[in-house]
């Protein structure tokens, strides 16, 4: 495959070729957001629930987009096409900008930095989604406004090396021993009443989009759904546990804490929302 190509402030360029100054407040400082969204067959998925999300986070922080929701959606679905990707990621990330120096205080003149870029991934595929995965809970040490995607990842990157040396695939953040959400993902479970428990909207947790979808696919399906924390102690008597996210879909928790989640089994609910969320996603 030839080399992939960006998008860096109004020019396409090879990505080894994008260069963004030191004095960018998102290096200096992590004053920035940002923004992920699937691709599947060749399609952005739920875009517009992303692109809603990212205008959110800017507007928290007071970064001023550059371009539109529409402009910035023509140049996801151009890189899509310049990279020829048929399944994969399309990331945004959006700084405050670059200045003369190192201040706090940006001086009024600055200007918002925009970076667009692919990953390829097989999303559809995940050997994940068919084994399930291992979690560990981790103490939730971040910021106070979860809610605002921001390019602050340092709590979640500590989360997901520990998760990591303890051969797990994904950490959830514990706080007030209640589930807030996965370092990188929305925690849900399921019930022995059949009830689908994730956290409600708040500052506490990202907004995820995907969870957004799942929760209205599985109403459709007629689950009970409460949008209420739970513990940890609640998600290992569940019948079920999954995750969600733009980069997995839907993806069965089976172990926390090396205890696993009912039989240790992905769970039937788990694998009927992501059948019905990829297809969803193809239309």
């Amino acid at each position: 495959m030839s080399e992939a190509i960006a998008y860096l402030n109004g020019d396409y360029l090879p990505l080894a070729q994008t260069r963004v100054s030191v004095l960018d407040r998102g290096f200096l400082f992590a004053d920035g957001i940002y923004e992920v969204a699937a691709v599947l067959d060749g399609r952005l998925i739920d875009n517009d629930a992303h692109l809603a999300r990212m205008a959110r986070s800017a507007g928290e922080l007071e970064i001023a987009l550059p371009l539109t929701l529409d402009e910035v959606a023509g140049v996801q679905a151009e890189l899509v096409r310049r990279n020829g990707m048929e399944s994969g990621l399309v990331y945004v990330q959006l700084t405050r900008g670059t200045e003369g120096g190192r201040d706090f205080l940006p001086g009024p003149e600055t200007e918002p930095t925009l970076v667009m870029f692919v990953q390829h991934k097989a999303l559809d595929d995940l050997p994940a989604a068919r084994t399930g995965i291992r979690v560990k809970t981790i103490p939730d040490l971040r910021w106070a406004r979860r809610d605002i995607k921001s390019t602050a990842l340092l709590a979640q990157v500590l989360a997901k090396r520990e998760a990591a040396a303890a051969g797990c695939q994904e950490a959830w953040m514990v706080e007030d021993g209640l589930v807030t959400e996965g370092a990188s993902s929305t925690a849900f479970i399921l019930t022995q009443d059949d009830v689908l428990v994730t956290r409600p909207d708040s500052h506490a947790v990202l907004p995820g989009c995907t969870g957004a979808a799942a929760r209205a696919l599985a109403a459709e399906q007629g689950l009970r759904l409460e949008r209420r924390a739970f513990s940890v102690a609640e998600a290992l008597a569940a019948k079920e546990a999954f995750i969600t996210s733009a980069s997995t879909f839907v993806v069965p928790v089976v172990e926390i804490d090396g205890q696993p989640v009912s039989d240790g089994k992905p769970g039937p609910v788990a694998g009927r929302l992501r059948a019905l969320y990829i297809a969803f996603a193809r239309g």
